[in-house]
């Protein structure tokens, strides 16, 4: 009996068995993605909610799980949810950015499925299309470290995740509206916190009747706050009143840990820190992010304040906000608080090695780049932001589907390495990126504002920023041993900051500012790596799934309402037949 037994577990593994079962575990979510009426800022507005709620659900994976996603769009146009930080190795399939993929239709529902490979750390996820991230859609993204993998600090007693960033109570079509109309989005209205206007510590600059945010702790407890900036356009300095904030990990890398009373947190990234609540319980504390390089008068209002609340906490916060940096006119300190975050070599991250291991100071470079931002201008008749005096238009078809189905005249292989001068371009033009080359890559901002740069598919590192402007002789003065490794970096204005970057991930990566505004009117480009030898074990092969747009809408079925539901069946099929085998292998064992 056991014999037949066994044969029937074997078959049933090589039937029903996939690779991603077999290895890694599979975390699936079911995303619906439509409007709602909220009003964080008192205002009832349209706001973009995922499961209906605003933010969307945390996603919380372990390195190396496969994640399913899938995303049943709900609204008026067209969506992609981008993955900000998660390199989908091997998979720009997955990124949801017009270049890689075909917008997911009104009412239609469509499936992400990667893996997060030998990732750790704190993310955040958007939608990518039509300026809707200004409008919600977003959420926090976290992977942990397996249990083999220590973690460079005692084990928090919780793991709270925060998000903030500037807020309009006009929705993401009429600020994009107003862009298209050659106008500038001007002062925002506010500053959310957790999707929460603030609390009420001024009764001048706050109405009445707005919900903010309480995060409650137990005092003594040391927790690790995970802080993303959403926002469309302002750098936030993040504080807690009375708190250190110790500095722990910063978008998949674990820094050297430094106390700081607050930091700038710049529009796409996103820090971890252990905070202890040491104070004594006489009262709340005041939670607040507040804009920065701003004249202070004018943006009173743009503030977020929420409430850090001890369990035995004997009164509300009350009085003065704490003190953001006295530096409006001067960055020197701001730049230099960038500076000291730093790598940390000994501990490991994804893999048991440390993270130093990967000894980037002694890799040549093969690439070179300088990428220069200048200010929005009429381009054609049409208001437009340029990188390098190219400004970016999104293909119909996407790159790498381009590629794949040998679809002509999608795009130019032609982006500039160094800037080029006069009325900027207009057009598909992409970096043609060495596959195991080692890019360098200079952003030099010229204009008046802090611009922030993403880059997907990898995590660079930072290995050095000043003010001026950059020469050959700007490498004397780069960190060549534990600059951090992360995937969005700050430019200051008339400043320069240095990345490298090792080209090992097979794809279409987008490189863009993180400035809404900006990169919606074109302040962007994508790096395609391609290996010359193609084979799956270097770029996996068009998903099952994909969408089809642009010059290959013919190959594009239509889609049955019901083939969401089918998805979820399939699920449960290998959810009963994991009870089955398990079931199986406990009859075995007592044979």
């Amino acid at each position: 009996m056991a014999g037949y037994g066994l044969f029937f577990l074997l078959f049933i593994y090589g039937l029903f068995l996939t690779p991603s079962i077999a290895d890694d575990p599979t975390v699936s979510y079911q995303f619906v993605v439509s409007y709602i009426t909220a009003s964080p800022l008192g205002v009832p507005q349209q706001v973009i909610a995922v499961n209906g709620k605003f933010p969307g659900p945390t996603i919380n994976v372990t390195t190396n799980n496969f994640v399913v996603v899938n995303v049943r769009n709900k609204l008026d146009e067209g969506l992609l949810l981008h993955w900000s930080g998660i390199q989908q190795r091997r998979s720009s399939w997955q990124d949801g950015l017009l270049g890689t993929n075909c917008p997911i239709p009104s009412r239609w529902n469509w499936t992400y499925e990667f893996q997060v490979k030998d990732q750790i750390g704190s993310f955040f996820y958007f939608p990518s299309l039509n300026f809707q991230r200004a409008s919600g859609g977003f959420g926090s993204f976290i992977i942990n470290n397996r249990p083999i993998i220590p973690i460079p600090f005692d084990t928090p007693y919780g793991d709270i995740t925060i998000v903030i960033g500037d807020w309009y109570i006009r929705n993401h079509t009429a600020l994009r509206r107003t862009l298209d109309a050659g106008k500038g989005l001007g002062i925002p209205d506010g500053v959310l916190i957790n999707g929460k206007g603030p609390y009420r510590y001024n009764d001048t600059l706050v109405p009445d009747g707005i919900v903010h945010e309480t995060i409650t702790v137990q005092p003594g407890k040391t927790y690790r706050l995970r802080v993303s900036n959403v926002g469309i356009s302002t750098s936030l300095n993040f504080r807690i009143q009375n708190h250190y904030l110790i500095l722990a990990e910063t978008e998949g890398s674990y820094t050297v840990q430094q106390n700081y009373s607050s930091l700038d947190i710049h529009v796409g990234q996103t820090y971890s820190f252990l905070v202890t609540m040491d104070q004594n319980a006489s009262s709340d504390y005041y939670i607040v992010a507040s804009a920065r390089f701003v004249n202070e008068t004018t943006w009173r209002r743009v503030t977020g304040v929420a409430v850090l609340h001890y369990t035995n906490s004997n009164g509300k916060a009350s009085g003065p906000l704490p003190d953001a940096p006295q530096d409006q006119f001067d960055k020197t300190y701001s730049m230099n608080q960038a500076r000291s975050i730093r790598w940390n070599v000994t501990a490991s991250g994804a893999r048991p090695n440390p993270q130093g291991s990967f000894r980037y100071g002694s890799i040549n470079v093969t690439e070179v780049y300088v990428l220069r931002n200048e200010p929005p201008s009429m381009v054609n008749g049409k208001h437009r932001a340029s990188l390098s005096g190219v400004s970016f238009v999104n293909p119909s078809t996407p790159i790498r589907l381009a590629d794949f189905y040998r679809v002509k005249g999608v795009y130019k292989l032609n982006f500039p390495n160094r800037p080029i001068t006069g009325t900027p371009l207009v057009g598909t033009s992409i970096i043609n990126g060495t596959y195991r080359g080692f890019m360098e890559v200079i952003l030099q901002n010229n204009e008046t504002r802090i611009r922030s740069y993403h880059m997907s598919g990898y995590a660079f590192f930072v290995v050095g920023m000043d003010y001026g402007e950059w020469t050959d002789n700007s490498r004397g003065t780069y960190n060549k041993w534990d600059g951090i490794a992360r995937t969005t970096i700050q430019v200051y204005p008339g400043a320069w900051t240095a990345i490298l970057i090792s080209l090992d991930n097979v794809g279409v990566w987008n490189l863009r500012t993180e400035n809404l505004d900006s990169w919606y009117l074109g302040q962007e480009t994508y790096v395609r790596i391609v290996n010359p030898e193609p084979n799956n074990k270097t770029e996996f092969p068009v998903p099952d799934n994909a969408l089809f747009c642009g010059a290959l809408s013919r190959l594009q079925k239509p889609q049955r309402i019901s083939s969401g539901a089918s998805e979820e069946s399939s699920r449960w099929m290998l959810v009963i037949f994991s009870l089955v085998v398990n079931l199986l292998l406990m009859s075995l064992s007592r044979g």
